[in-house]
């Protein structure tokens, strides 16, 4: 998979949807900010559940938002494939397989800087 191409079609295409439902949109986009601050929690942390959460639900653009977000706030690779190795103990085969899709994820936005 060619995550920089799959990302920018996937956020086109949620472009085109957010001018049908702004206001779906604007909610959205105000539980995402509120879920993600800072804490108890650390959005880093925070992030890596979200990762797990996509791995389990099998959402490769979930997978893309939250690596990409993940490599933004500094996670390591080690951090990402102990993250990956609990989601695969968590979710089984197909588990396993989708966080062979985040970490090629992860090394490609990683190299991307």
């Amino acid at each position: 998979m060619d995550w920089t191409a799959f990302m920018a079609e996937i956020e086109g295409d949620i472009g085109t949807y957010a001018k049908e439902v702004p206001e779906t949109m604007k909610g959205f986009g105000t539980m995402g900010a509120a879920a993600k601050k800072s804490g108890a929690l650390d959005e880093k942390t925070k992030e890596i559940m979200a990762l797990g959460i996509a791995i389990a639900t099998r959402c490769d653009s979930c997978i893309g938002f939250h690596t990409r977000s993940l490599v933004r706030l500094g996670l390591t690779r080690n951090e990402m494939c102990e993250a990956l190795a609990m989601a695969t103990y968590m979710g089984g085969g197909p588990s396993l397989a989708y966080s062979a899709k985040a970490l090629k994820a992860f090394d490609t936005f990683s190299e991307q800087g």
